[in-house]
C-alpha cells in the first residue's frame, strides 16, 4: 500500500492559525496553541508540558536572511489529530537557536507541528524549510491579516518538496 504524501495545506485548520498575535514569550504562545488544540480535540492534556520540555531540550529557532522563525514540535503520542498551527506575531518572540542554543532568534513566524506519523514529521520539516527559504512567501505570510488569507497563501504556494 502506497502512502500518499500529504501537502502542508492538509494540516492547516483555521482554528489553529494565529495572525499578528502578541505574546510575552514562547510559553504564552504555546499556552494559546495548546488551549485551542485541546479544545478542538487535536491534542491530549499533556501536549503543553511536552512541547515546552522538547523545546527546552531541542531548541527550534532558526535565523533566516531577514527574519527569525521556529518550528516547535513534540512526541507523537500526545497528538490525537494531526495539525500544523501557524503563528505570526506583531512582536517577534525569542526562541533559542537550533544550531546554537546559547544564541536566540526573534521569531516572527512559528509553525507548531502536531504530527503523529514519523514519515509526516520529516516530510513536513523539509516542506517548511522550503517555505522558510522563500523570502517572498514569508513576506506574504507576515503581511496577511486573516487566517483565511494565510491559509490561501500556503495552499496556493508552489512549495518545493510537495507532490
Amino acid at each position: 500500500m502506497e502512502i500518499k504524501a500529504k501537502r502542508l495545506s492538509d494540516y492547516l485548520n483555521k482554528e489553529l492559525i494565529f495572525v499578528k498575535h502578541t505574546y510575552q514569550g514562547k510559553e504564552e504562545l504555546f499556552e494559546e496553541v495548546n488551549q485551542v488544540a485541546f479544545k478542538q480535540g487535536f491534542v491530549r492534556g499533556d501536549f503543553l508540558e511536552r512541547v515546552q520540555a522538547r523545546e527546552a531540550e531541542f531548541p527550534t529557532g532558526i535565523q533566516l536572511e531577514k527574519i527569525g522563525a521556529a518550528i516547535p514540535h513534540t512526541d507523537s503520542e500526545c497528538i490525537l489529530k494531526e495539525f500544523i498551527a501557524v503563528v505570526t506575531t506583531d512582536q517577534p518572540v525569542a526562541f533559542k537557536r537550533m544550531e546554537d542554543p546559547s544564541q536566540e532568534t526573534k521569531a516572527a513566524v512559528i509553525f507548531v507541528l502536531g504530527l503523529n506519523q514519523p514519515h509526516s514529521q520529516l516530510e513536513m520539516l523539509q516542506t517548511l524549510m522550503s517555505v522558510l527559504q522563500n523570502n517572498e512567501l514569508l513576506t506574504e505570510l507576515l503581511t496577511s491579516t486573516t487566517a483565511e488569507e494565510l491559509i490561501d497563501i500556503l495552499t496556493n504556494a508552489t512549495i518545493k518538496g510537495e507532490k
